[in-house]
């Protein structure tokens, strides 16, 4: 057989790579982003719970329908915003399995798409292969700020959508109000749809408040909403997520869903119904996560690496320009079996492989963990 490949330059992801490499060195994983803790027993319970009572099952195709009434809740809690759960949620595996469903319901062949370097390399695939056009707007640190003019240039009749992320990753930024404003104003009047990745929605710090895309009304109108379950409640394996948005948008990505994947894990589902009702399951996170930004930082504040604190996300770029001026990935794989620290090169997320010199540690770990972590990088000459 003579095959061609839809995706002929797509390499092994990054995060395969440097995890397998920590794995054959026994070096500390801080690339991937998972954490090494337990999440709370109350949802492992639940989930045991739903399973012992026989609830193993299909699982409705758009989700348990009191978890996606237990979603619409805790949307109108934390934004006063309305989704109706009947038809504009749904339940998906992971956020990803939203992203690429709603980039494969909604792009056509040369349909332009526009993404901000350094982006999660799960976009651009996604879009290749259903025969969009990636239009790259690379991003420079240490602030990583959107210049909307340039955005606005590359509006065109071509330019199907929009891909966001905030808190974002690898960066660690996060979007502001101006920002957003800027994004609805260029975009309205346009037939241009927003795919907000709002995955770290919960992990805001120094007093920053997460701009959600449903929070403001033009935006809201043209814009598919993703969100992890995974990320929220600390269990990235179950791969749980959802996605949200306005019913004539939904109704395109049901299609896409129905027969990719047609329901999500059931008794998980089950136990989120119910954890999802107290709130102050996931409102701690914001101050959870940055005690863990700031010992991690606190300990590698004598080291030769600079840095910016993260605004969101649970991943923090430590820069080495005054270490060394190897290439990232080499510097990175060179950490992971020499000094026994596996970590993520910026370079692999960028426009032509952009190196700067930063690499992305993840800081969801034990405080144990990151005590080791921090020996080792503060050893670093």
């Amino acid at each position: 057989m003579q095959l061609t490949s839809k995706l002929p330059n797509l390499e092994t992801t990054i995060f395969t790579k440097m995890s397998a490499l920590a794995k054959e060195h026994n070096a500390l994983n801080l690339s991937q982003g998972f954490p090494n803790f337990q999440g709370d027993p109350k949802i492992i319970s639940l989930v045991t719970k739903a399973m012992q009572e026989g609830q193993n099952q299909y699982a409705p195709m758009m989700g348990n329908p009191k978890l996606l009434e237990a979603i619409s809740n805790k949307l109108a809690n934390s934004y006063n915003v309305f989704y109706h759960p009947e038809n504009e949620i749904m339940v998906t595996v992971g956020a990803s399995q939203a992203i690429f469903s709603a980039i494969t319901a909604f792009v056509h062949k040369d349909d332009e798409v526009i993404i901000f370097k350094p982006a999660y390399d799960c976009y651009e695939p996604a879009v290749q292969l259903n025969g969009g056009r990636v239009v790259d707007i690379q991003l420079y640190g240490p602030s990583y700020r959107i210049d909307w003019e340039d955005v606005k240039s590359e509006i065109n009749p071509k330019t199907r959508m929009i891909i966001v992320n905030s808190p974002t990753n690898p960066t660690g930024t996060i979007f502001t109000e101006e920002d957003m404003l800027q994004l609805q104003e260029i975009t309205k009047g346009t037939d241009v749809i927003i795919l907000s990745d709002e995955v770290y929605e919960h992990m805001i710090y120094d007093g920053q408040k997460h701009q959600s895309a449903m929070l403001f009304p033009d935006l809201q109108k043209r814009c598919v909403l993703t969100f992890s379950f995974g990320k929220t409640f600390h269990h990235t394996g179950w791969k749980t997520g959802y996605c949200c948005a306005p019913k004539e948008l939904m109704d395109e990505i049901v299609k896409v869903h129905m027969f990719s994947i047609f329901s999500v894990n059931h008794p998980v589902q089950i136990a989120l119904a119910e954890y999802l009702n107290d709130s102050e399951n996931y409102e701690y996170l914001n101050d959870f996560y940055q005690q863990k930004r700031d010992l991690f930082l606190d300990l590698v504040k004598d080291s030769k690496f600079t840095y910016r604190p993260a605004q969101g996300t649970y991943f923090q770029i430590l820069n080495y320009k005054t270490i060394s001026d190897e290439n990232d990935v080499k510097f990175a794989e060179r950490l992971t079996k020499e000094n026994g620290i596996a970590s993520i090169p910026i370079s692999v997320f960028n426009k032509d492989k952009l190196d700067n010199k930063d690499l992305r540690f993840c800081f969801a770990k034990k405080d144990d963990t990151l005590k080791r972590a921090a020996e080792i990088l503060n050893a670093i000459e």
